[in-house]
C-alpha cells in the first residue's frame, strides 16, 4: 500500500514539472520573438546607411546645378542718395504748387528760416551672376539704376565695390564689374529651345546682405509659359514683352539672378514677380538669355544700346475691329497714330493701317512688330505691307533711332477749358491743368473722359475715365467743339480712338 501511494506521488510530481518546463518554454520564446520586433533599435550607423544608400537622378541634378551655379552669383547692394525736395518735385508745406510769392510761405521763411534739406540714403538689394572671369557681372538695370555706391559680395564672403559698365533701360539690363580674376562662370543657354513644362532653378541672394550670408538661395519650378508681356506696367521705359514665365520661388533681391536649365546654363535673368500681398505667389518672369545675348558684348564695352523705331502707336486687331474694318482675320497691327515727322508719317503710314508684313516677314501681333522693329538696324530701309480700306499697299519706311523717354514726353503741355459733354454714357471735357493733374493726362489735344455711366455702349466698349479721345470715325479732334460737331453726324456703330487704342462704341 504504501509504495503504490508513493508510486503516485512521484508520478503526480513529474507531470507537475514537465508541465512547468513546457510553460516556460512557451514564455521564453514568446519573449524572444517579441523584442526584437518592439524594443531593439538599428545602430544609428545603419540607419544613416539605409538613408543615403538610395540615389535619385534629379535630385542630384539639382544638387550639381545648385553647386554649379552658385559660385558665379552674388549679392549686389545699391545705395542712392536722394533730397526730399528733389524726390517729391514742388511740393511745399503750404499746399501742392505753392510759389515764392505765397504770403505763407514769406511769413514761415521770415520766421523761421528755409526749411532744411536733408539727404537720405536708400538702399536696394538684387543679384546678378558673374559672366566672365575677370569681374563681369550681368543684372537687372533697376538694380543699380542711379547707384551712388555699388557693393558686390561673392559667395564665398569676399566683398568688392562695383561699377557700372553700360546699361540699358529698355531691356532693363545692365553689366557691373568689380577688380577680381579667376572668378567662377557659369554659361549661357540658349532660350529658344525652352518648352512649357521644363524644369528650371532660380538662383539668387534675396535678402542677401540683411541675413548675412553670402551663400545663394535655390529654388525649383517649371516652366509656366513663355512669350509672357507685362506691357509698361512696371516701368515706363521697359519692354517687357517676351518673358519666361516661371512657378519657381523669386522673392525681393532676386532680381538679376540667374534662371538656370538642369545643364546648369543661364536660360533667363528674373526680373519681376506677380504678387498681390508682396510675396511668393507661383507666378514669376524671366529676361530669356538670348536677349542679354545681342547686347552683352556692348554692355561690356559701354557702348549705347541702339533701338530701331517707327514713331507709331499701335494695337492688336479683336473680333470686333476686325468685323468693323472689314478684315480677314485677327491678325495684324492696327496703327493708332504716327507721330509727327516720324519714319512712319514719312513713309506714309496713317491712322488705322493694319501692317500685316514687315521686311518680308509676317506680323500677327503687336510683339511681332516691337521685336522685328527693334532689331532692325538703324538707318536701314524694310517694306512694310499695311491694308488701308480693304486694300493692300506696300510702303517703304527708313528705320529711325528710338528716342528716350524723355524725348517722347517732351513739349506736353495742358490747354484749359472746362465745358463738359454726356454721349453715348461718355462724360468728356477740354483737357485742362486740373484734368492733366488729375489723371495724368500728357496729351495737350482732343478731350478727357471724365465719366462713364455703367452698362452704357461706350462702358461695354472698354472706355475708362482718364482716356483722352482724339478721333471720331477717323475724323480728328482736337478739342471739344470738334468732338461736338462730329458727334452730331454719327449714325448706328462709330470708331472712337484713344491714346490706347481703338474702339467700337454701339449706337443706343
Amino acid at each position: 500500500m504504501l509504495k503504490t501511494i508513493k508510486g503516485k506521488n512521484i508520478v503526480l510530481f513529474l507531470i507537475i514539472l514537465m508541465l512547468g518546463v513546457i510553460i516556460g518554454l512557451s514564455i521564453s520564446v514568446r519573449l524572444n520573438l517579441e523584442q526584437p520586433l518592439k524594443s531593439a533599435p538599428l545602430p544609428e550607423r545603419e540607419i544613416a546607411t539605409a538613408k543615403t544608400s538610395v540615389s535619385y537622378p534629379f535630385e542630384n541634378a539639382i544638387i550639381n546645378v545648385a553647386e554649379a551655379a552658385g559660385k558665379a552669383v552674388v549679392s549686389i547692394s545699391a545705395q542712392t542718395s536722394e533730397q526730399p525736395g528733389k524726390v517729391r518735385g514742388n511740393v511745399s508745406p503750404f499746399g501742392e504748387g505753392s510759389s515764392e510769392d505765397d504770403p505763407l510761405k514769406k511769413f514761415f521763411d521770415e520766421f523761421f528760416g528755409e526749411l532744411p534739406q536733408r539727404e537720405f540714403k536708400r538702399i536696394g538689394l538684387g543679384s546678378g551672376v558673374i559672366i566672365d572671369s575677370n569681374g563681369y557681372i550681368l543684372t537687372n538695370e533697376h538694380v543699380v539704376r542711379d547707384a551712388d555706391k555699388l557693393t558686390v559680395k561673392l559667395s564665398d564672403g569676399r566683398e568688392f565695390k562695383a561699377k557700372v559698365k553700360g546699361s540699358d533701360p529698355l531691356s532693363d539690363l545692365a553689366v557691373v564689374v568689380i577688380e577680381a580674376k579667376n572668378l567662377p562662370t557659369i554659361p549661357l543657354g540658349d532660350s529658344s529651345n525652352l518648352k512649357i513644362g521644363q524644369w528650371v532653378v532660380a538662383v539668387g541672394n534675396p535678402f542677401g546682405f540683411s541675413v548675412q550670408n553670402p551663400e545663394p538661395t535655390v529654388t525649383v519650378g517649371v516652366v509656366s509659359a513663355l512669350h509672357r508681356s507685362l506691357g509698361r506696367s512696371l516701368g515706363r521705359d521697359k519692354d517687357y514683352s517676351d518673358l519666361i514665365q516661371t512657378d519657381a520661388a523669386i522673392n525681393p533681391g532676386n532680381s538679376g539672378g540667374p534662371l538656370v536649365n538642369l545643364n546648369a546654363e543661364v536660360i533667363g535673368i528674373n526680373v519681376a514677380i506677380f504678387s498681390t500681398s508682396g510675396g511668393n505667389e507661383g507666378i514669376s518672369f524671366a529676361i530669356p538669355i538670348n536677349s542679354a545675348k545681342r547686347i552683352v558684348s556692348k554692355l561690356i564695352k559701354g557702348e549705347e544700346i541702339v533701338y530701331g523705331w517707327l514713331g507709331i502707336t499701335i494695337q492688336n486687331v479683336d473680333e470686333k475691329l476686325a468685323q468693323y474694318l472689314g478684315l480677314p482675320s485677327t491678325r495684324g497691327v492696327l496703327v493708332v497714330n504716327a507721330l509727327k515727322d516720324s519714319p512712319a508719317e514719312k513713309s506714309g503710314i496713317k491712322s488705322s493701317d493694319v501692317i500685316i508684313e514687315f521686311d518680308s516677314k509676317e506680323v500677327k501681333d503687336t510683339r511681332d512688330l516691337l521685336k522685328f522693329v527693334q532689331q532692325a538696324s538703324v538707318g536701314s530701309k524694310a517694306k512694310m505691307v499695311v491694308l488701308r480700306d480693304k486694300q493692300k499697299l506696300t510702303l517703304q519706311v527708313e528705320i529711325g533711332k528710338r528716342p528716350n523717354q524723355e524725348e517722347l514726353a517732351s513739349g506736353v503741355k495742358a490747354e484749359s477749358k472746362k465745358t463738359q459733354d454726356k454721349w453715348r454714357g461718355l462724360t468728356v471735357v477740354d483737357i485742362n491743368e486740373n484734368i492733366s493733374r488729375r489723371f495724368h493726362i500728357e496729351e495737350n489735344s482732343g478731350v478727357a473722359v471724365v465719366g462713364v455711366e455703367p452698362n452704357s455702349p461706350a462702358d461695354e466698349a472698354g472706355i475708362v475715365a482718364g482716356d483722352v479721345i482724339v478721333e471720331l470715325n477717323k475724323e480728328k479732334i482736337d478739342n471739344k467743339n470738334d468732338f461736338d460737331g462730329i458727334k452730331g453726324k454719327v449714325k448706328g456703330n462709330c470708331l472712337l480712338r484713344t491714346g490706347r487704342g481703338y474702339f467700337v462704341i454701339s449706337a443706343q
